[in-house]
Formats: C-alpha cells, structure tokens, sequence
C-alpha cells in the first residue's frame, strides 16, 4: 500500500483552502466535521487507521481561534484545540503515516515579546487560546517519536494572504477612505507571515522530512505600523496620510472604542502598535531553503486582494 496522501485537518479553513491549493496534483484528503465526498473530505469519526496507514502526512490545521468577541467558553479550546489534537496524534502513533505536522502558535509561548522570539524561549501563554495549544504541544513533545516518524510543532505568527479578513482590511480600508492615519508616534516593530511562504514551508517539510521539532514561522523582514500603513498606500496609489496625534488621546479613543462602535478599541490598538518580533532561522536550517517571498512582496499580495 502506497503511503501518498496528504490528510489535511481543518481543510475548509483559510489556511487549509490555501494549503489544498498549493499541494495541487498530489492526494489530499480533507477532514472536517462535516463530510463531502465531492471533495474528498471525510469526517473525524470516519478517519480510522486504515486511513491513515495510506498518507505520507498528516497535517493537522483544525483549532478554535482566538475569539475577539470573548464568547467562547474555555472548555470549547481545550476541547479542539488539546483533546483533538491529542486524539490525532494518537491515531498518527498507531499508524504508518510517516509525517505529522501541528499548527500551533507563538501565542502558545508568550503574548508579549522582548527582543526576538526563538525556540528557545520558555513559554508562559496568558489567553485560554495560548494555553490550550501549549497543552497539546507538551502531549505531542512528551512523546518518544519513532525513528521511522516525523513530528514538527509550528508556531506561526499572523498569518495573511489574498482576502484574508483582520486588521489589514481594517487598515485598508481606513487608507481607501482617505481617513488620515493617527498613529504615528507609535514606534513597533513586528513579523509577518504569508501564506505563500506557509504553504510553502509545509511542502519542504514533508519533501525533506528533517529532524522532528518546533519551529518558529515568519517572513524574513519585520515591519513597524507607520511601515505597513505607508505600504498599503503605495500598493493602492492612495499615499497613506499619518497624523502623529498624541499617545494619551489615541489611548482616550481606545477606551471609548470598547463601548462605541468605532474603528479603534483597546485591543485593536494593542494589535497595531504591539512589537512581536519572531526568528525564523531554525525552520531555514531545517529546510536548507529561503523563503520565496519577502514580507513585503507578501503583504503586496494581500492588500491587493482587497481591491
């Protein structure tokens, strides 16, 4: 039996939708909790060991997100995000698939970063998010991984790409109206990840099968909120207008923005001016290949979707 598939958990996702596309010509199977035939996605209760004995690679993207909207129930997380991936995991034990990948996420080491992140980095995840992604990766790296096997934690951080929703929209649309930009005493600096360079970073895993690990994703360059807002206006020939109004009156608007409908809140100003700056040189070595695009050809992609 031809180990050749590709199970990919969470394929309806945007990551998964993406990733299917850019693994076109080899043999995906989806999994999801609903089944489609037509494209070939099976659910979680009908993928079984006979399955799995058939793949080369599980690639396991299915989790609950971090829910701005604080409505989720902290039990839903764990549920998902640890106790599915543990049930996979398990599975892919028991079985001859050789590759597994888990998409965790640099949340699940620090919410706050100074300096750089590595894999180094001892990792204290405040959210409920955070936390329920390290518990499946502590599962995962508990385990003594076969010799025959492969086992890669990755840690992306934001990910985005062509009609992404988030606050590249959101800033997007801010530069269309011609809205000026207020934010420009904040000094950040903070990485990226396309998901060109995601999905491609995926494919030379399973290729080259190096040694099993964590590893820390992102684009190579970083780039400061004033940087982003200046490049969306140049993708649009809309030059970006950025007004340096005063941090304590920014901070005042954020604050009103919790109650009011507005486009700043606290959370999302925290989002745009936070530094969160994550290395990926592991994941390089690991795959001995640059990434094909840089963070700023990437981010031309996305705001380009947004046209």
């Amino acid at each position: 039996m031809a180990n050749d598939k590709i199970f990919i958990s969470g394929i309806t996702g945007f990551v998964g939708v993406n990733l299917r596309s850019y693994l076109d010509g080899e043999k995906i199977v989806g999994v999801s909790r609903m089944a489609s035939p037509e494209k070939n996605i099976i659910t979680y209760q009908h993928l079984t060991k006979n399955y799995l004995d058939e793949a080369i690679a599980f690639i396991h993207l299915a989790g609950k997100a971090h829910d701005l909207k604080k409505t989720t129930k902290n039990k839903e997380y764990f549920d998902i995000n640890t106790n599915l991936t543990i049930e996979l995991f398990n599975q892919f034990l028991e079985s001859d698939c050789k590759v597994f990948i888990f998409m965790s996420t640099v949340k699940a080491v620090a919410d706050k970063v100074t300096g750089v992140l590595t894999e180094e980095a001892i990792p204290n995840p405040i959210t409920i998010y955070g936390k329920s992604k390290l518990k499946a990766e502590e599962y995962i790296r508990s385990h003594k991984i076969p010799e025959t096997k492969r086992v890669y934690i990755l840690r992306p951080c934001m990910i985005h790409g062509p009609n992404n929703k988030g606050n590249l929209n959101l800033l997007y649309k801010i530069i269309n109206s011609k809205i000026p930009f207020p934010l420009g005493r904040f000094n950040n600096k903070r990485s990226f990840l396309s998901i060109d360079n995601l999905c491609f970073i995926i494919k030379k895993l399973i290729s080259k099968q190096p040694s099993s690990g964590v590893y820390n994703l992102a684009d190579n360059e970083t780039l400061s909120i004033n940087e982003l807002v200046t490049l969306i206006g140049e993708t649009m020939n809309k030059p970006a207008k950025i007004f340096n109004v005063p941090k304590n009156i920014i901070k005042l608007l954020a604050k009103i923005g919790d109650n009011i409908p507005i486009y700043l809140n606290q959370e999302r100003l925290e989002k745009l001016t936070e530094t969160y700056c994550v290395s990926n040189i592991k994941i390089k070595n690991a795959i001995d290949a640059e990434l094909p695009l840089t963070a700023f050809e990437g981010l031309k992609r996305t705001i380009n979707s947004f046209k």
